[in-house]
């Protein structure tokens, strides 16, 4: 896959509409050329799991005063174009997704998705890699990866795990 946007969110509690952070990656004929990332007023806003917040950092005091995902994604929009998405473990992202568009009572424009957690289920082995996570596949095609659980920085790391593996 030559040309996609890659992307990532995280959320601050368990319900698929408390997106607290997106990030996105432009790949287009093979390179990376672009980069987005919105911090996200969560619906519901009443808490952040202590579970979560662990997980990628994130509290309150970062999207308290942030725009609501509906306010957000027009940028998003924008920078996705006409290109397809793809995510590492899909199902997640995309529910999280379709979950806020249901929220906000927008009109999903359904994305062609594309899945690099479930793309290296079929093409590798366990045994080979030792897992399917991002961390772990990227340290077996040795692929630079920090700071695990960054909407930025997961969605770097599926875009060239993407271009190696889709």
């Amino acid at each position: 896959m030559d040309s996609f946007v890659a992307i990532d969110v995280e959320t601050a509690n368990n319900h698929p509409t408390s997106v607290c952070s997106i990030g996105a990656v432009k790949v287009l004929n093979g390179r990376i050329v672009d980069s987005i990332h919105r911090f996200v007023k969560p619906e519901p806003n009443f808490y952040f799991r202590y579970f979560t917040e662990n997980i990628h950092g994130i509290d309150h005091t970062m999207t308290d005063e942030a725009p609501t995902f509906d306010r957000v994604w027009p940028d998003f929009v924008d920078f996705i174009g006409d290109l397809p998405l793809v995510a590492h473990n899909k199902a997640f992202d995309e529910k999280c997704i379709k979950a806020c568009f249901r929220c906000y009572r927008l009109e999903y424009p359904d994305y062609p998705f594309y899945c690099t957690y479930m793309a290296a289920r079929k093409k590798l082995p366990k045994a080979v890699t030792g897992g399917y996570s991002l961390p772990v596949l990227c340290d077996f095609f040795a692929i630079p990866f920090y700071n695990h659980h960054d909407a930025l920085a997961d969605a770097k790391a599926c875009a060239q795990l993407a271009m190696t593996i889709l």
